[in-house]
Formats: C-alpha cells, structure tokens, sequence
C-alpha cells in the first residue's frame, strides 16, 4: 500500500527538526511539513482546519474537550514546556511586592485563552490564592498587532475583562500608569531596553519555579500535537505512528545536548545546564507520555474550567487517543 500523505504545521525546535530533514521518518506516512509560527499554526488550524496534524495549544484543546466540540484527537507529546513565573511583570510604582498584591490591580494580557495565561492563573489561584476574579483584567496587542482569541470566549459575569479599542497599546497604558501589570508570553519592550519602571514580579524566578516543581510535580506543557478527527476515524493507527516519531525525534535532540565534544547549543555552560536540569526534573526531563506528566495534564483539565473556557474540569485520561504509547 502507498504510504498515506498527511500534511503537518509545527514550529521549528530542536525537537522537531529530525522531522523536518528526514532522520525521522513516521513508518507508513509521508509529512509534508509547514513551518509556522505557534500562533498561526493554532489560528489556522482551529479557525480551518488546515493540516492533517498540527501543533495545538493545550489550553484550547483541553477547553474544546470540556465543551464537547473539538474536531481533533490529541497524542500525548508535549511538544512546548516552559515555567512560565518570569512572564509576570509589574510596574515599580504599583505597590506589588508579593503575588497577594495583584487583588484589585489593572493587569494587562494579550490572550486571555492561551496556555501560559492559564497556568499563570492557575499557579497564582493555588498557590497563593489570587483567584481571576480577583483582578481587573485588560486582553489588547502588546505593542501594535491584537491577537483574536484563539477560541470564542463566554467567560463568567464575575470576571472583569475589557478588550482594548483601536490605537491602545498594553505597553503603551503600563507606561502610561493606566496598568499595574502585565501577564506576557513576549518579553515587554520596556522590560528589553532596561526600563526602570518595569520589572518581574519573581525577580528569582529560577528558584521558585524549581520549588514550584519540587511541590506540584507540574511542569507546565503549552502545546501538545493533535490529528483531525476525521483523519484519526479513518486512520486510526497512524495516531501511534506519528507519536512514536516525535519520541525519536525528542530522543535525538535530547540525547545530544550531553556531549562535551562539542556543543550542541550555543551556551557556554550547556553542560552545566543539563546537569542541573536532571537533578532538578529527571533524566526524562522533556517527558512525553500521559504518565509522566499527569499532574501537569490534570492541573490544566482543572484551570480550564476554573477560568470559565470549560463548563466542566476534563481529566487527563480524557485528553487523548487510546493506545499510542
């Protein structure tokens, strides 16, 4: 039989490039890979249904899930880990010394559905009990270019969110004093050219997020990889397939940042780095699996219905397809 031809979009990580040159090959499937961005690979996909597998952001597909209208079947790689403490910035005159201090506060984000905003809420609800009605919150373009929302949003009455109007900027209302805060994915252009009136809220965000993990088992995972559905009823096995080949590939990406012959990337104490990141995460640092990551998966399942993007809490076992592991 000819190997079925299924057209892939992801973005361009170490991870996934063993796809993209052919060292990695899923058995029986042919990928005609599209290199795109994170957001438009989400935007086009969720919006059209454009490629046969594509990255997704795990907040809208666990959200989906909740809703009982998702159009895709997800196979458990986590394809995007990232702490995401550093992403709170405050202004230096806001009073915001501690997360407790956001109650009430004028915070700014440019998605209020994505992933990382999810676990951020999620980490500042259960950890140090700032609920999302607890703050005034502001969804806008960070500089210039407004994202939509990547999935039509219902939220509770009791969450107060204002959608910025046309020439408003989040950067430009945080130095304005109009914002005490921003919850950013993208590094703040204030915060890049050293800008005093800004700064992370977890100044020594490296050890909090390592205590983080230590506490919750959570290492928080932004996008995982999902078939269309149609694609999945009529194809079933190739849902293992195409799982078994992102393994290979993290393998090999993962495998060969631990060689002192020469480095893989481009930091100096890389090695170091590595080291650190086993004593801290595992071996299976870049876990994918349900196993492996259950608590990061259950959290979501959990945060999605809390910030009402889900009418209900969906449990990891309900995220993906049977039998690929």
């Amino acid at each position: 039989m000819p190997n079925l031809n299924l057209k892939l979009a992801c973005w361009d990580y170490d991870r996934t490039r063993q796809l993209m040159d052919g060292r990695v090959k899923p058995e029986g499937i042919d990928l005609q890979i599209e290199i795109l961005r994170p957001r438009q690979a989400f935007q086009r996909m969720l919006d059209n249904k454009e490629f046969h597998v594509s990255e997704l952001s795990l907040a809208s597909y666990t959200a989906l899930k909740g809703r009982g209208e998702c159009p895709f079947v997800a196979v458990p790689v986590a394809l995007s880990k990232i702490f995401r403490h550093s992403c709170i910035y405050v202004r230096s005159d806001a009073g915001i010394k501690k997360p407790g201090d956001l109650r009430g506060k004028r915070v700014g984000t440019s998605q209020w559905s994505s992933t990382g905003l999810v676990f951020m809420r999620g980490m500042l609800q259960h950890d140090y009990g700032v609920k999302p009605q607890d703050v005034h919150w502001f969804m806008g373009g960070l500089n210039s270019f407004v994202e939509p929302p990547l999935i039509p949003l219902n939220l509770p009455k009791e969450i107060d969110l204002r959608f910025l109007s046309a020439g408003e900027t989040l950067e430009g209302m945080f130095e304005a004093g109009e914002l005490d805060a921003l919850f950013s994915l993208y590094i703040p252009k204030l915060f890049l050219d050293g800008s005093p009136r800004i700064s992370r809220l977890f100044s020594n965000f490296k050890e909090v997020e390592q205590e983080y993990y230590r506490r919750t088992r959570i290492f928080p995972i932004m996008h995982t990889v999902v078939l269309r559905e149609d694609v999945y009823r009529e194809h079933p096995w190739a849902a293992r397939r195409i799982y078994r080949a992102f393994v290979q590939a993290r393998d090999l990406a993962v495998d060969g940042l631990y060689d002192t012959d020469a480095l893989r990337l481009a930091l100096p104490w890389l090695i170091d780095h590595v080291e650190e990141t086993r004593r801290i995460l595992g071996r299976d640092f870049w876990a994918y699996g349900l196993e492996p990551n259950r608590p990061t998966f259950a959290a979501i399942g959990r945060y999605v219905h809390e910030q009402g993007l889900s009418p209900r809490a969906v449990g990891a076992d309900e995220l993906f397809a049977a039998g690929v592991e």
